[in-house]
């Protein structure tokens, strides 16, 4: 046997979402990567504990336990592969694969045990079905009854809303209540935000663009309290995939870009990105809500006490420090005008597309980012208006388009040699002297 597996079109269930991966076993760590999002679980072999194979909806799946209490559960194997799992996990980790069978009784009636962040719901031993105690939002008690709600997911075409539990009065230990000690147990693991305690420090009256509006922004140390005149969020930091810090063209303001997944709701409309906007002028000096121990123990050196500097700098800093994640910036490129992103539309709106590293970004209205591989070609196209510009097309490999347009012509040799640079699949790439013809005519 070798030294790696490594499995494709493996599943991983997200809030009643199914996102397909890559999943590679090797003697140092246990990595899967969502084709979706790009996050990446990374699992060092020394940590795992616990790993079991069952019978699932979508043919076999592993469930994978750390002694640091996290759980890991993957769908999508083959009855055949049960065999090279079990030596290679004996061979590398020292676990045994153990095979663990799912109750099918179908009753309502069973034993509720909690294991770390999972709640299992088990008949006869058997488990029934499982639930991530991090996708509840809400846990209401009553007087034998307890009722969990859950986080939406808007890729699933069905949802959760809420499950409930009877819970029987005790018959042995009078001195605790059955139904707060369940639900306890829930809100201890549950990503259920309660403002307890002062925020780390507070940013007033920020210049916000999606959502549109001024906002007071209180870091918390678990979640972000977004709070405007009409409407109010709290945004946990696990929500975050990533950070943009991007330079405005007129080099006077900047925007700081948070992806979010899965995303703030404002009644029907989903905000998948917030879009802050600071001019390069505004200074501030901030002081965080914390001793300068505690300050050095939590941060290690990547925020001190008191701190000043531009506002967008500091905004970012304190992000980055929370978030753990790093600030994607613009990369080499840079238009005809010494810009870092080009001037276009998008659908109605005018914007900024900016060049990346591994993928575009558009702000603002509405923000799109397209990471290199998802993009399965990209075209080059003569204005529908005017010949002194010219469409830039986008097609992804799921089979969307998108089209930025009214591109001034002099950005098209830029844009042309930034995706011949970066290997992307250029769809008409034989024409290209007849579209530099189009949009530059003699």
């Amino acid at each position: 046997m070798g030294d790696m597996l490594e499995f494709n079109e493996i599943y991983q269930e997200v809030k009643g979402s199914w996102n397909d991966g890559r999943l590679r076993f090797s003697k140092q760590n246990v990595v899967y990567k969502s084709n979706k999002t790009g996050k990446v679980d990374n699992i060092p072999a020394g940590e795992l504990n616990q790993a079991q194979w069952r019978r699932v909806c979508l043919g076999h799946g592993i469930k994978l336990g750390t002694s640091t209490g996290h759980i890991y559960k993957y769908d999508g194997f083959r009855d055949t592969d049960f065999e090279k799992l079990s030596e290679f996990f004996k061979l590398n980790y020292k676990v045994e694969l153990s095979e663990k069978d799912m109750s099918v009784k179908g009753w309502n009636w069973g034993t509720a045990k909690f294991s770390g962040p999972l709640l299992s719901f088990d008949i006869n031993d058997n488990t029934a079905f499982e639930i991530p105690l991090s996708n509840v939002s809400q846990c209401a008690t009553g007087k034998n009854e307890v009722t969990l709600e859950f986080h939406q997911n808007d890729d699933t075409e069905v949802s959760l809303m809420e499950v409930r539990f009877y819970v029987p009065p005790s018959q042995t230990d009078e001195r605790q209540d059955p139904v707060e000690a369940f639900a306890q147990n829930v809100l201890s693991k549950a990503d259920v935000i309660q403002a307890t305690g002062d925020a780390v420090c507070i940013f007033k009256e920020l210049q916000c663009l999606t959502p549109r509006g001024r906002y007071d922004i209180r870091i918390y140390p678990t979640f972000l309290h977004l709070h405007g005149k009409t409407f109010d969020y709290k945004i946990p930091y696990t929500t975050v995939l990533r950070l943009f810090l991007l330079p405005h063209k007129d080099q006077r303001q900047m925007f700081f870009v948070i992806s979010l997944d899965p995303p703030i709701k404002q009644g029907q409309t989903r905000y998948h990105f917030l879009i802050l906007l600071f001019s390069k002028e505004e200074d501030i000096n901030l002081t965080l809500n914390m001793s300068e121990e505690d300050v050095e123990k939590r941060f290690e050196g990547k925020l001190s006490k008191n701190m000043s500097g531009s506002l967008y700098e500091m905004v970012s800093r304190v992000m980055k420090a929370l978030v753990n994640r790093k600030i994607t910036v613009p990369g080499n490129f840079q238009g005809h005008s010494g810009a870092q992103c080009i001037t276009c539309s998008y659908k109605a709106s005018s914007g900024l597309l900016y060049p990346l590293e591994r993928g575009f970004i558009y702000v603002h209205k509405p923000p799109v980012h397209l990471r290199f591989e998802e993009i399965s070609c990209v075209n080059f196209a003569r204005g529908t208006t005017t010949t002194r510009s010219f469409d830039f097309e986008i097609e992804t490999k799921q089979g969307n388009q998108y089209t930025f347009s009214s591109i001034e012509r002099e950005e098209y040799g830029k844009l042309f040699d930034f995706v011949n640079a970066k290997k992307l699949n250029i769809k008409n790439r034989g024409f290209k002297e007849v579209i530099y013809e189009q949009i530059n005519p003699s």
